[in-house]
């Protein structure tokens, strides 16, 4: 199978995929969407019992391409819906993938890129990886991401980081419980394949059974919320402010909110 976006490999029991879009810091666009489910797929269905996602280049992953939050403007409430029920799709096949997952957060894990790396099982991070969910400051409501996040940590966190949109680094995720290691640069890669062989070393069944029994205990709770998540997304998407939040990001000017 060919991917344009991403990058999989396979080394004895351990899948690897990177994010292959360095030019632009591995930005979530439409086709890297389709490349990671897709990919998500073939190693579920490989000899592969541990996958490590990472990104090419400076950054993990920036957050929504810029030209495809040019297309969200002016799109119908079905499209909307549709696009919501993708992202949700993505975010909820990597936290619910019934292999464990690790991520080597390289670099900028923005927005959509915040919620990939912190979905996984095991986070490990460059010392100066940068994390955010950064919605808020350009009109989006963070709804998806905030369903997973609040099963991460407090209600009081979770309102800190989504409401203030604030960019925090991985010493501050580790504090907050986000990320499992910082690990320097030059050797995280290296950490992440160390992790992924000591865990290929259990039983690949109790593995299974376990991550199954962690994901059945959450599953009605966001079955209920990710639906309520995927309105909010796209309702705010058809409202004034959103336009002005992409619009001014865009023209990298300071947004002029209505609150309409």
């Amino acid at each position: 199978m060919t991917y344009k976006t991403l990058h999989l490999t396979f080394d004895s029991n351990i899948a690897t995929i990177t994010l292959n879009r360095p030019d632009k810091r591995n930005a979530i666009s439409y086709e890297l969407i389709d490349d990671l489910i897709r990919a998500l797929d073939g190693v579920n269905n490989s000899s592969a019992r541990i996958l490590i996602v990472t990104g090419a280049g400076k950054a993990f992953c920036s957050g929504m391409d810029l030209e495809n939050l040019k297309s969200l403007i002016g799109r119908t409430t079905e499209q909307n819906i549709e696009d919501s029920q993708i992202m949700a799709r993505l975010f909820r096949s990597l936290y619910e993938f019934p292999k464990v997952t690790i991520a080597a957060v390289n670099g900028a894990a923005i927005a959509g890129g915040t919620g990939l790396a912190l979905l996984c099982d095991f986070t490990l991070a460059a010392p100066d990886a940068k994390f955010g969910y950064t919605e808020v400051r350009i009109g989006f409501v963070p709804a998806i991401v905030a369903t997973f996040l609040l099963l991460q940590v407090g209600e009081k966190t979770a309102r800190d980081l989504l409401l203030t949109g604030r960019i925090f680094d991985a010493s501050d995720a580790l504090k907050m419980g986000l990320i499992n290691e910082i690990v320097p640069l030059e050797k995280l890669l290296d950490r992440a394949r160390e992790l992924a062989t000591q865990l290929a070393e259990l039983s690949p069944l109790s593995l299974f059974h376990t991550k199954r029994l962690l994901t059945a205990h959450s599953r009605a709770e966001l079955d209920a919320q990710i639906d309520s998540a995927i309105r909010e997304n796209a309702g705010i998407r058809e409202t004034a402010d959103f336009r002005e939040g992409i619009e001014s990001f865009l023209e990298k000017r300071k947004p002029n909110w209505t609150g309409r």
